[in-house]
């Protein structure tokens, strides 16, 4: 049996980037004869705070654990035959863990990255943390790695610049046992949905003005599915906390699932999950045609493409009056989520990261 350690940011079944990614193909990956073992670098009680106002001693105190643990793991890495490392092994500092993981211990890490985490996200980070981040390091780690799995053509051109050995590996969803129910679209109260996390949360201020605008001519809810309650107040605002025991259900409460984003680089890395999901439950969906949303979403078939404010607009229009074409767009677009974006479909890909 070969053994890999699953190095992490986050504990398990919290981050939808570790449960999508690489989390839901662990069954797979037993029944082909691996054992698996995951290392967080923050545990439950550091993570539950990680993302609240202040409690500075509380991280600090949080990170330097998560630091210890990566110590100590050095000494027992080397009995893995595979080193799956999720983004870095530290959030913060220097390459150090990955350059003695790679380069001393000659472990063969398969490296995993769904962001353009080697740009800074200037809207949420001053000059003090984006230079303790050292996001130069992600080039290094590229260029040490045994394989890279990323999970767009944005990220593996980057990552290829540094390595011949990168797969494009888009996250994706079990359309048999999780994601395995199709919404049934009825006329009355439809919903306009949007499920992220609390960093993403900043993307909706791009619909805001046509959501008040909407609401002033047709009668619907939008729902806002989040680790964290919006900062803003519409009329018929409705918030469900994210919860993994409720998620279908609470997404299939959505009619039209949306995904705002600026144009800039930072979005070009971005793997379009939300539209995924909205797909794979028959949920058509309305995004900004930037990066993979427009190899995800087919204008007209299973959603549409949004740039300008009118464009939003009329696209909300048409499927908030028409349940029919709803369900049409739905049924479109769960047959290309079974058919791209599920976990059958890149099984393979998946366990090839291991040969």
């Amino acid at each position: 049996m070969n053994r890999i350690a699953f190095i992490v940011q986050l504990p398990q079944k919290v981050s939808p980037g570790q449960r999508f990614r690489f989390e839901l193909y662990e069954p797979i990956l037993a029944a082909n004869g691996f054992h698996v073992d995951t290392y967080s670098f923050f545990d439950t009680s550091s993570y539950n705070v990680l993302y609240k106002k202040g409690k500075i001693f509380s991280k600090a105190a949080g990170f330097l654990k998560g630091i210890f643990k990566r110590f100590f793991l050095l000494f027992k890495i080397r009995k893995y035959d595979y080193v799956f490392l999720q983004r870095e092994f530290s959030p913060l500092g220097p390459p150090l863990f990955e350059w003695i993981v790679i380069k001393v211990l000659r472990c063969k890490v398969v490296y995993d990255f769904d962001d353009a985490i080697w740009l800074p996200d200037r809207s949420v980070e001053n000059v003090f943390a984006r230079w303790l981040k050292c996001r130069w390091k992600i080039k290094y780690i590229c260029k040490w790695a045994y394989k890279i799995a990323v999970g767009n053509d944005y990220l593996a051109d980057y990552a290829g610049k540094f390595n011949p050995k990168v797969f494009v590996i888009p996250t994706c969803v079990d359309t048999e046992l999780h994601h395995n129910k199709l919404k049934i679209h009825q006329d009355e109260n439809p919903v306009i949905g949007w499920t992220g996390s609390h960093s993403t949360l900043k993307y909706l201020e791009i619909i805001l003005p046509v959501i008040t605008e909407l609401n002033k001519e047709i009668n619907f809810t939008f729902l806002v599915i989040s680790n964290t309650p919006p900062d803003f107040t519409i009329k018929n605002l409705r918030f469900i906390p994210w919860r993994e025991d409720s998620e279908i259900e609470d997404l299939l409460q959505i009619d039209i699932g949306i995904m705002p984003l600026p144009d800039n680089e930072w979005s070009e890395g971005k793997c379009g999950f939300k539209l995924i999901q909205y797909m794979s439950l028959g949920i058509p969906a309305v995004a900004s045609p930037v990066g993979v949303n427009k190899i995800i979403v087919e204008p007209g078939i299973n959603g549409y493409l949004c740039e300008q404010s009118n464009d939003w607009k009329t696209a909300l229009q048409k499927l908030l009056v028409d349940s029919s074409l709803r369900q049409k767009m739905g049924q479109a677009g769960r047959k290309k989520i079974e058919q791209q974006f599920s976990i059958a479909s890149q099984k393979d890909k998946f366990l090839n990261l291991f040969s």
